[in-house]
């Protein structure tokens, strides 16, 4: 089983049908183009990575090592975003992703 976010869980809870909507429209971009899942899911992490998302990046480096994107690449994803988000932000992303792959 999935494990989610409490707030995604109480967000989801509030507000099922909308969170629906959501997981739904996401499902439909992923399938709508040729990219796989994994690599969408890097796509993904680099977008929170971005942001600054812990959860977003704890999310997505999960998911796309469960469609099998290997530690090295998810690595690479984030050495990738250096000069495009700067070096503090894909320091934070390397230490979220830490705390992923150190669990598993």
């Amino acid at each position: 089983m999935a494990k989610y976010p409490k707030n995604y869980m109480a967000l989801q809870k509030m507000f099922p049908d909308l969170i629906k909507s959501i997981e739904k429209a996401g499902s439909a971009a992923k399938k709508s183009g040729p990219l796989n899942a994994k690599t969408c899911h890097l796509i993904q992490l680099a977008a929170c990575a971005a942001l600054r998302s812990e959860g977003g990046v704890h999310s997505h480096a999960r998911r796309a090592i469960k469609a099998g994107a290997t530690k090295k690449e998810i690595f690479h994803t984030i050495a990738l975003l250096i000069s495009t988000i700067g070096f503090p932000s894909a320091a934070a992303t390397f230490s979220w992703v830490n705390d992923v792959v150190a669990g598993k």
